[in-house]
């Protein structure tokens, strides 16, 4: 019997230098380097910079990458009016995959799939996912869209636009180290899908598009905002205990907990701990926090041994809830950071492109004739 890989797990159909998992090990590397150094020494411009040029930049490269992404932050006010005229009831991943959908209407470049165009478009992309996603944040708050600024970094101008007020630098260096920590993660599911779309030469916009739809999905994206909602049934530390220990006895999932590749810690949940833990502190321990602290210790004891340990989104909700960022906006801010990832992944696939095309096993019936309809039971 012919094997099949559900989900494909252990297919390999590329090759790539900018994302390395040891999933065994709890390792994550981009170009090579630990993701505990890009947090720590980095920002978020440095790191998509260096992912679509494949290197480290130049202070020089740097600054004009920046520049790049600073001039290009404004979008076209038609389609302000556009994503005003949404219903601010609908899910903001539904209206970022149509804002950006009809971003690519405006973008006279849109249609060039040529490497030198695709890098172009990347930079557009990223400069104007933040100013798209606070906008529809705005927008569902029925609030005034706050025009974007060109002196603030990337991470404090989105907190910006979105509050209506400047960060602090702490404020800042949080969300920007949040960013860092989600802009890449090798073949998962929305880069995956932004392969697969780009290998039939599709333009960028529809690979961005797909990629939206993917992460959408909540074993995907959505698993951070799971996380704040399971949190907020718990209520407060005391009941903590009792409820993960009931889930885990019913051999029910518990959110953040687990993850396809890694057998162990997740690398970028220990870096968001450390900061989730900084903030819980400095609020006075906030409930939030010590319900995870109560969780991850029941769960590492009881699923250790299996390689079951907490990941990026157990902690990630916690940090955007202490930005005073709503849970609805969680997948949309993962976007935010894994727009990219996504670029840069794109760009070198199409380097050396194939059309995507798996095959699956056929289990359906055989020699079988077609029965008229009036013949039919």
């Amino acid at each position: 019997m012919t094997d099949i890989a559900k989900g494909l797990e252990g297919v390999l159909f590329t090759e790539s230098k900018l994302t390395f998992i040891n999933g065994s090990e709890g390792i994550l590397t981009h170009l090579g380097i630990p993701i505990q150094e890009w947090a720590e020494k980095s920002t978020f411009e440095e790191l998509s910079c260096a992912l679509l040029a494949g290197k480290l930049p130049t202070a020089a490269e740097l600054a004009k990458f920046d520049a790049a992404l600073r001039a290009n932050r404004e979008v076209p006010a038609d389609l302000l009016k556009e994503i005003s005229s949404f219903p601010p009831h609908a899910n903001p991943m539904q209206m970022l995959r149509t804002a950006i959908s009809a971003l690519g209407l405006y973008d006279p470049q849109s249609e060039d799939t040529s490497e030198e165009a695709r890098s172009a478009i990347s930079i557009r992309l990223i400069a104007q996912f933040s100013t798209i996603i606070a906008a529809i944040a705005r927008v569902r708050g029925r609030q005034d869209i706050v025009a974007p600024r060109a002196d603030l970094t990337h991470a404090a101008n989105f907190l910006y636009m979105l509050t209506g007020k400047e960060p602090t630098s702490e404020q800042a260096r949080l969300f920007d180290i949040a960013l860092v920590l989600h802009v890449d993660h090798g073949m998962n599911a929305s880069t995956f899908t932004a392969i697969a779309t780009s290998s039939t030469l599709s333009d960028m916009y529809s690979c961005m598009v797909s990629a939206i739809g993917a992460l959408k999905g909540p074993l995907h994206g959505g698993a951070n905002e799971a996380v704040m909602v399971m949190l907020d049934e718990i209520g407060t530390p005391d009941k903590a205990a009792d409820f993960i220990t009931a889930k885990l006895d019913r051999h029910e999932k518990i959110m953040g907990v687990g993850h396809r590749v890694y057998k162990n810690f997740d690398p970028r949940s220990r870096v968001l701990r450390d900061y989730a833990e900084h903030v819980a502190s400095k609020e006075g321990k906030s409930n939030y926090y010590q319900i995870l602290e109560t969780i991850e210790k029941i769960v590492v004891d009881r699923m250790g041994a299996r390689g079951i340990y907490p990941n990026v989104d157990f902690y990630s909700g916690t940090v955007y809830a202490d930005l005073g960022i709503e849970k609805e906006f969680f997948t949309p801010i993962f976007a935010l950071a894994r727009i990219s990832g996504w670029c840069a992944s794109v760009i070198e696939y199409t380097r050396d492109n194939r059309l995507l095309r798996p095959d699956a096993v056929y289990s359906g019936a055989t020699d079988q004739h077609y029965v008229e309809l009036q013949d039919r039971n």
